[in-house]
């Protein structure tokens, strides 16, 4: 699975969900967003934790302070099995500089279906994932 660019995600983002609302299937984004420390090498490590829990047909892309994530053919019941996987990696995760890290997921078609609404909804449900090293709040998306 590649990392794709913020234009390329749009598109093929937008393409999904369509394809979602034809076949009445849920497609589900989740958003990381590191805040403090390094960004930049923040973002990097969390695609390296990331990745291995995608499926070869799921998304994943990077912009200058989010990572994307979207799970094709998976309403949110099932993709909190996934995020609950990324987020045990986070929380064990020492990284370069501490990070605070916040989770927010939105699907398609519980709670609308176009990007920027996926978008807006996911943000709204951000929380902050609780490291050994950085005592915060459960996450949970």
């Amino acid at each position: 699975m590649a990392v794709l660019t913020p234009d390329t995600f749009e598109f093929v983002l937008n393409n999904e969900l369509k394809r979602a609302i034809r076949s009445q299937n849920f497609v589900t984004l989740v958003l990381f967003e590191p805040r403090g420390g390094d960004i930049a090498e923040g973002l990097r490590q969390l695609m390296r934790l990331i990745h291995p829990e995608l499926r070869e047909t799921d998304l994943l892309a990077v912009d200058e302070m989010t990572v994307s994530m979207v799970l094709l053919d998976a309403d949110l019941q099932n993709s909190r099995r996934v995020i609950d996987r990324v987020v045990a990696r986070l929380e064990h995760y020492r990284f370069s500089t501490p990070l605070d890290i916040q989770v927010g997921a939105a699907c398609c078609p519980t709670h609308g279906a176009d990007a920027e609404t996926l978008k807006r909804v996911a943000a709204a449900a951000r929380t902050g994932i609780a490291r050994p090293d950085e005592p915060r709040g459960s996450a949970h998306a």
